[in-house]
């Protein structure tokens, strides 16, 4: 009988302080990852708005490229031939 007085004395003054500290700790975190979630979010909502206009831009980049592509064939054909 002494030795579970002894026992549940301890679970009292020593494990229960632990687990309230480390379950502390764990709602800590919880709260601070629920936070930089929630700061994510919005700047996804925010960058939603900021992507109306993508189409358009890759129709210019589409354009952008093909004149390049054409400036690139032209500039190689006289240096294919003076190289050649």
């Amino acid at each position: 009988m002494v030795l579970w007085t002894i026992g549940n004395i301890v679970l009292i003054i020593i494990v229960v302080p632990v687990l309230v500290l480390l379950l502390n700790r764990l709602l800590g975190a919880l709260e601070r990852i629920r936070g930089a979630a929630d700061d994510t979010l919005s700047g996804g909502v925010a960058l939603i708005g900021q992507l109306n206009n993508t189409p358009e831009l890759l129709e210019t980049t589409d354009d952008v490229i093909k004149e390049v592509a054409n400036g690139a064939v032209r500039y190689a054909g006289p240096v294919s031939k003076l190289l050649g």
